[in-house]
């Protein structure tokens, strides 16, 4: 039988392992450019270097940006938790959906090209926060508030 103690510190332990795989899905299309650029690049044999850099620029702020979100939930959620917010477990919930719902986004979404419009590993590596997300909601919901 898990304890309310152990429940809480692997709560705890799945949302900080969730803010590192954010962290780290957000770093990877910074990394990756160049898999990025020739994704587009396949999708688009038309496109020129300039037109190329540019969706790989857009593709890099919108991730950081869902990243830079990502994490703020993250922290939000880790202090709700941590401070006995009785809301805490609704908040982790809202969250997981908004994510699950942006990896499917980013593994389904097809772009004019009929391809899909992010490249795949970058995509896979959305789904990795979900994971922890899944553990965390599971874990914040058994614990009695």
């Amino acid at each position: 039988m898990t304890t309310p103690r152990t429940s809480a510190r692997g709560a705890l332990t799945a949302m900080y392992g969730g803010a590192v795989l954010t962290v780290g899905a957000t770093l990877a299309a910074f990394l990756d450019r160049a898999g990025l650029a020739d994704h587009v690049r396949a999708g688009y044999p038309e496109f020129g270097q300039s037109q190329v850099d540019e969706a790989v620029t857009v593709y890099t702020v919108v991730l950081s940006i869902v990243g830079g979100l990502g994490l703020i939930g993250w922290l939000g959620t880790i202090w709700a938790a941590r401070t006995g917010r009785r809301w805490a477990p609704w908040l982790a919930g809202v969250l997981f959906v908004g994510a699950v719902c942006f990896a499917l986004a980013a593994l389904t979404v097809r772009d004019t090209s009929g391809d899909v419009g992010l490249a795949p590993r970058l995509a896979w590596l959305q789904v990795l926060p979900c994971l922890a997300g899944l553990v965390a909601v599971v874990l914040l919901w058994r614990r009695p508030r």
